[in-house]
């Protein structure tokens, strides 16, 4: 496996459904957390996801912070959010590592970026958007992560 990618409190089938097929495709794990915003029987969801939905490496977690207790090495857990200093690029990736992305409406709680600030990270860019899609944000981030583990 090369990366675990955690949604918190995705609202967007869509957007899960191409995470989905992006995982399955980096050989990456999908870890939802709920509350999410549709049902994952969501024909979007799959829709989005192809056939690919079924070969999908999924976990369910009832919170972050129960996910985050979870993990063993808390330090390879990197949250994505435009509130950071540091970018994405600023990470030397690791096979394993885990990349947080917050809701499609508001990103990551507050309180969890307050907790983890020194592993806080944004993608930046030069335009006059707020933020990219979630989908596109997380093509970005395994993107250089694969990029720097091959």
């Amino acid at each position: 496996m090369n990366f675990n990618i955690v949604l918190v409190n995705p609202q967007i089938p869509n957007n899960t459904g191409n995470i989905g097929r992006l995982c399955v495709g980096s050989l990456s794990k999908l870890h939802l957390v709920k509350p999410l915003g549709f049902e994952i029987t969501d024909s979007r969801v799959k829709r989005a996801g192809l056939d690919y939905w079924g070969d999908l490496e999924l976990s369910y977690h009832d919170s972050i912070n129960a996910l985050i207790h979870t993990i063993q090495d808390v330090s390879r857990v990197f949250f994505f959010t435009t509130r950071a200093e540091k970018t994405f690029y600023d990470i030397e990736y690791q096979e394993g590592d885990w990349l947080v992305f917050g809701r499609e409406a508001d990103g990551l709680p507050q309180e969890i970026v307050d907790a983890y600030k020194a592993q806080c990270v944004k993608i930046p860019f030069p335009g006059t958007v707020r933020s990219f899609n979630l989908a596109n944000a997380v093509a970005m981030a395994l993107g250089e992560g694969l990029r720097q583990l091959r």
